[in-house]
């Protein structure tokens, strides 16, 4: 957070240089509004630039048993030209070195499943869930290490995380 700061201020006052090399070529006949203007648009594109270059950035320092399984883009009101290009906001890794078989049954596995969000910091959070591939349920473990079956859910025959823990 705090370079992005730094990096953000320092792209305004390179943009605001751009402007006033302008004014100096133009003789001095540009006006003088140009400058922060320069300065707000350079900032601006820089923090636009780092929303849409985060979910690549943030794939390529996975590791390499990381599978993304799930990613989310949403258009945001505040930020209009999201609904025109969305940008992946948010999304969910299967860890397959954690992909266990359970000793009871063998259709359900354990596995730990990550979510990345990106927000003001980055939020990553984690749980472990329990998948049967043969009728497709999945159940979040809660801390107590018992299963939340009131959170379960049923995925589709092609998602993309039944078809990583069942392969």
């Amino acid at each position: 957070m705090f370079w992005t700061f730094i990096a953000t201020i320092f792209c305004g006052l390179g943009a605001a240089g751009i402007a006033l090399g302008i004014r100096a070529v133009a003789g001095n006949k540009a006006p003088k509004w140009l400058i922060p203007v320069f300065a707000g648009a350079g900032m601006l594109g820089y923090l636009i630039y780092g929303e849409y270059t985060w979910f690549e950035l943030k794939q390529s320092q996975l590791p390499e048993e990381a599978v993304i399984v799930d990613t989310e883009s949403d258009g945001i009101l505040w930020r209009p030209w999201t609904f025109v290009a969305p940008y992946v906001t948010a999304f969910s890794t299967v860890d397959t070195k954690s992909i266990k078989r359970s000793e009871g049954n063998e259709e359900v596995f354990h596995f730990t499943l990550y979510r990345f969000e990106q927000k003001i910091t980055d939020v990553v959070s984690h749980q472990v869930h329990l998948l049967h591939c043969g009728n497709r349920e999945l159940v979040p473990v809660g801390s107590d290490g018992k299963p939340r079956v009131d959170n379960m859910k049923r995925l589709g025959a092609k998602d993309r995380l039944l078809q990583t823990v069942c392969q």
